[in-house]
């Protein structure tokens, strides 16, 4: 069965960076306040910032919003066992370009190895998706094996807020807005009860955070979560990739 693509992720100005490699590229809210977003950076290889947060990856990993795959490809060229997601067919065609796996799927949708990865990273400020913080944590939980570790990029200033965006090129918006959610470290801390805080640092002037899931997963659904799923579902595709059990 088929699910609602979100609005953002057939935006023509998104689609067109992907394949240009560059920018410019921004979520703009309804006040005119531009977020630029940092398309060269993820076009490009992974450089040592990178390299670092995948040194602390365990197991397998589930890499949530790959965009155009560059963590992804390097995991995969390591040899390990990863996937990424993202609701934008461009990013997925561009990640399985580059030797990565990759789905088009939302993370709300239903993921092969539910329960089992070892690692999820939000990166690239994807602890924002979906506009609820808390109800993005709890589907994290759900997605990884007790103790799995979750690794997460936070904004580098004080920041706790949730909008309504558009994508935009600073000439035109495309497509209808979506929530989306920008959070500094100590923001993503308030949010993650029930997580224990397995590392924090800074390097090349960006942020992050690594947390570890609880040891048993909650078996309560968060009030929140159908509307959210609603919003940042995306058309499943017709295959799944295996993620081996454990």
């Amino acid at each position: 069965m088929s699910t609602t693509v979100p609005p953002w992720a057939a935006a023509d100005s998104y689609t067109a960076a992907l394949h240009a490699g560059r920018g410019p590229l921004f979520l703009r809210r309804a006040d005119g306040w531009l977020l630029p977003l940092e398309v060269e950076r993820w076009c490009a290889r992974a450089d040592a910032v990178d390299l670092d947060v995948l040194d602390r990856c365990e197991g397998t990993v589930l890499d949530v919003g790959c965009g155009p795959g560059r963590l992804v490809a390097e995991l995969s060229a390591r040899g390990r066992t990863v996937l990424g997601i993202d609701v934008s067919e461009a990013a997925v065609d561009h990640t399985i370009r580059l030797g990565g796996q990759a789905l088009r799927r939302s993370v709300f949708d239903p993921l092969p190895g539910e329960g089992r990865w070892d690692t999820v990273l939000l990166m690239d400020g994807n602890i924002g998706i979906g506009g609820d913080p808390a109800v993005l944590l709890e589907r994290a939980s759900r997605l990884l094996r007790p103790r799995g570790l979750l690794l997460a990029e936070t904004a580098t200033v004080d920041v706790d807020e949730r909008v309504r965006v558009h994508i935009t090129d600073a000439r035109t918006a495309t497509g209808s807005p979506f929530p989306w959610a920008r959070l500094g470290t100590a923001a993503l801390l308030r949010h993650a009860r029930g997580w224990e805080r397995a590392g924090q640092w800074t390097a090349g002037g960006r942020e992050f955070l690594a947390l570890r899931s609880r040891s048993a997963s909650s078996t309560a659904e968060p009030a929140k979560r159908a509307a959210v799923t609603n919003s940042q579902r995306a058309r499943k595709p017709s295959g799944d990739s295996p993620v081996p059990n454990r």
